[in-house]
């Protein structure tokens, strides 16, 4: 069994409007709450860094699994929304949408589009955030497949 550790320091000098910073390895950023929670809106956010450690999870799970497959692609790109909840003063993180948008080379078969589709739902269990959050947090994947035109 192999264990990773990872760090992170972080600075908080004033109350809740205030901002803070994080610094893990190669993220250092500034941290405060979103304008959207009557916050600063300095830096990031913690529903921002927790839809970035899902979509970042998934994307590059899918990507190896493409790669592994031997399935060959022109672009693999992604965009992601996540819903936070408010209700009486609780914030509950409610649901992550995924909608990853796979190009296959102009050359793909039938069997590639299908498999690149049984991959972008297989990424979804198989990716390490997905599994920590699941119960909690409700994913949705609507994933795209096309081939490249010539």
């Amino acid at each position: 069994m192999a264990e990773h550790i990872f760090h992170l320091k972080a600075n908080w000098p004033g109350l809740r409007n205030d901002v803070g910073e994080i610094e893990a390895g190669n993220l250092k950023t500034k941290i405060s709450i979103p304008p959207e929670m009557d916050g600063p809106g300095a830096g990031t956010n913690p529903d921002e860094m927790l839809l970035g450690a899902a979509a970042t999870c998934y994307i590059i799970t899918l990507a190896a699994m493409m790669e592994r497959s031997n399935l060959e692609k022109e672009s693999l790109t992604m965009e992601s929304d996540a819903v936070v909840d408010v209700t009486n003063g609780v914030f509950t993180y409610k649901k992550i949408t995924h909608r990853p948008h796979i190009i296959l080379k102009a050359n793909a078969a039938e069997k590639d589009i299908k498999m690149a589709q049984r991959l972008a739902k297989k990424a979804e269990t198989s990716c390490m955030i997905s599994r920590a959050v699941q119960g909690n947090v409700e994913i949705e994947l609507q994933a795209k497949v096309e081939t490249a035109v010539n």
